[in-house]
Order: C-alpha cells, then structure tokens, then sequence
C-alpha cells in the first residue's frame, strides 16, 4: 500500500482555524481524529471537502482539487456532518431510485425499523438521522467519507454496527476520516489516530 498513489494528498491545508496540516490518506485506510471542543476538527473536515475558504493543496488519487469543480470534489470527497441537512418530507426522497434497496439492506444492517425509508424526516430521531445520513452517502458510493462524530447519539448495540459497516466499507477500498470524542471508537476503527489541537494534528499514542 505504501508504493501506491496516495487515495487523498493533503499538503499544507491552511484555513480558519485550521493548520497548517499536511496528511496523506491510503486507500481503504480510516483515520481518526480527536481533541476537545474547538480544537477545529469539524473546520478541517470542511476544508477536505473543499467548503471553506482555505489555502495549500488536497489531492485525489494523484488529481489535484482545483481540477474539479466543488460539487464534482464533494461527490468524491464527501462529509457526513454531525447533524446532516434534510431538504424533502421523506426519507426516501433524499435517495437515488435506484439505490433503494441498497438504502433499506444498510437500513437493517444499522439497526433501523423496516419501514424507516418512508418515514418523514420530521419524526426521526437524532440517532436515526445520523445512521441515515451515513447510508445517504454510501449509497452514493464516495471515494473518502468525512464523517463528524458519527456516533454520538448512538447507543452501543448500534454504535457496533456503524463501526462494523466502516470497516468492512474501508475493506472495499473507501477510505474513512473520522472525528470523534471517543478514543476507544479509534483505537477499535482506526489504522491510525491524530490529536487536533488549535488546528494542528499530531499522533495520538505511538
């Protein structure tokens, strides 16, 4: 893995609240970053999904950001964040047609009722929003997740069940940032973990 393209170059990311930070992803590799409150986590993943003004350089699989257009960057490179927006009544409407039955299989994978996809968005719970913002993204099948504490309003039985899916997804190749408070989620999802502090990332444990 060593030998090959990196999945995402970071070189000298310089933001608001950010770095500078340079980083490079493997592909099918997750990272886990962790830090207190403010520490600008949440900032850095909005800078590798190119939605914050910033400076240096982000690179996918060998071709440079600035070659592709935010959307075309963000399809690829996709953040998950803490609380994801929802712009139709019902869950299935923020689903490709032809993804659905991928959509309902992750569904029960992560612990969710049946008949969840049909349900409006408006009754669900912040737990079930968040597993059903992760299988939005799956479903659309990204290069990188950015994913801002994925977990936090999850109870154990299906905290396990989003690390088991990012791993077995990262396996396929995925690669996988991921923000969270909980250094035991890293040392149990992580191939390796960094520590932000005042926007600035070091190893978290050798």
């Amino acid at each position: 893995m060593c030998n090959e393209t990196p999945l995402l170059s970071v070189d000298d990311l310089l933001g608001p609240g950010v770095g500078p930070v340079s980083l490079t992803l493997a592909i099918g590799e997750r990272v886990a970053i962790m830090g207190a409150s403010g520490a600008g986590k949440s900032l850095f993943l909005r800078q590798l999904a190119d939605l914050d003004p910033g400076e240096g350089h982000l690179s996918l699989r060998g071709e440079r950001r600035e070659a592709l257009a935010g959307p075309a960057w963000r399809r690829r490179v996709m953040l998950v964040p803490a609380q994801s927006g929802w712009w139709a009544p019902t869950v299935d409407m923020h689903v490709d047609p032809s993804e659905k039955a991928h959509a309902a299989t992750l569904a029960h994978r992560l612990r969710l009722p049946d008949d969840i996809l049909t349900r409006e968005v408006r009754v669900l719970s912040t737990g079930e929003r968040q597993r059903l913002a992760l299988i939005r993204a799956l479903t659309r099948s990204p290069d990188v997740l950015l994913l801002d504490e994925p977990t936090s309003g999850l109870d154990p039985d299906a905290m396990a069940a989003v690390e088991n899916l990012l791993i077995e997804y990262s396996r396929e190749g995925t690669g996988i940032v991921m923000v969270t408070h909980d250094a035991g989620q890293a040392r149990r999802v992580a191939n390796r973990s960094f520590v932000m502090e005042k926007g600035r990332l070091a190893p978290a444990w050798a």
